[in-house]
């Protein structure tokens, strides 16, 4: 004989006010929060799937999407609060935005477009070759981002609050500016030790960039196509991932402490040691982030990792 299915009666309130937003009839037990949310939506259109935050307590975590709703602490009445998380945009369209900048901005400096310097040095170009490497090897870095967005990276999360893009945006295309001013002006010097420095510098970020682009490889293999899996990144057969045999978050390490600190060495240029400081200190602090929840989430995360620098940080 078979047992008769127990429906649900959800309620959604207001997290500030505590009012009644909606109320759903007989739902399903193994409806999930991402269809809840899609519910809710039918009811309240200004409020689409993205810009929600349910949760069981007004001032909790959200839930996720996957989180089923019988497997959840209610009973048959359950009560959830929602919150507006304001108007949102995708992560590709993010990234996608944020790296053009930097891009597009520093090649106007190199190129030395009109009413940057002073008119006798308009469209000229430098007689120094490590600006020239400079340039590409910066348009090289940012290239290289953009095709990772739209073709190596898999996001558990598809949309960020719109506001951020203006923050990342006034970040990444006014440091590209302030650095691309200095190393493309006509009274730019050449670093103290020449040739040796500035080969020395490039050989650190090639190598760098290469570490960097195998460990997004190696976490986009962790996440099959549409799904949210999360799983811990081990070395693999490539050389340039063994680093996670001591570090959680090595693309972090690649990138702020190889990559720019390779590009500062080069250059010569405050600007740019500023850029990889302020960069160094943001990404420890996702590092430290990641790490954490790798911690929480993984009961057999190896003991031995440090989330940025290994042994140090």
């Amino acid at each position: 004989q078979e047992r008769a299915v127990v429906f649900f009666e959800v309620e959604i309130l207001d997290a500030k006010t505590k009012d009644k937003l909606c109320f759903l009839d007989k739902v399903e037990p193994n409806a999930t929060i991402g269809e809840i949310k899609s519910m809710f939506h039918k009811s309240h259109p200004q409020w689409y799937p993205a810009r929600q935050s349910i949760r069981l307590d007004p001032k909790g975590k959200s839930l996720k999407d996957e989180d089923v709703l019988q497997h959840l602490p209610v009973g048959t009445t359950a009560t959830f609060y929602f919150r507006d998380l304001g108007a949102q945009i995708s992560w590709v369209t993010v990234f996608l935005t944020e790296y053009t900048g930097p891009l597009v901005i520093y090649l106007m400096f190199y190129f030395r477009v009109p009413f940057i310097y002073a008119p006798k040095y308009d469209f000229t170009t430098s007689k120094h070759w490590v600006v020239h490497l400079a340039c590409m090897c910066h348009s090289f870095h940012y290239v290289k981002r953009l095709l990772e967005t739209l073709f190596v990276h898999r996001f558990s999360h598809g949309t960020m609050p719109l506001r951020n893009i203006f923050k990342n945006c006034t970040y990444y295309w006014g440091f590209a500016a302030w650095m691309a001013y200095y190393i493309n002006h006509p009274l730019y010097t050449p670093p103290i030790y020449g040739e040796q420095q500035i080969r020395l510098a490039l050989i650190i970020f090639l190598f760098c960039q290469i570490g960097n682009f195998s460990i997004h490889i190696a976490l986009r293999n962790l996440r099959p196509p549409g799904s949210k899996t999360r799983k811990i990144p081990y070395p693999t057969k490539n050389p340039f991932t063994w680093i996670f045999l001591l570090v959680s978050c090595p693309n972090y390490t690649y990138e702020v402490l190889g990559s720019w600190l390779g590009f500062t060495v080069m250059t010569q240029c405050l600007p740019v040691a500023f850029f990889t400081l302020v960069g160094f200190i943001q990404m420890t602090v996702w590092a430290k982030g990641k790490h954490r929840s790798y911690l929480k989430e993984f009961r057999d995360y190896p003991p031995l990792r440090s989330p940025i620098l290994p042994f140090i940080l």
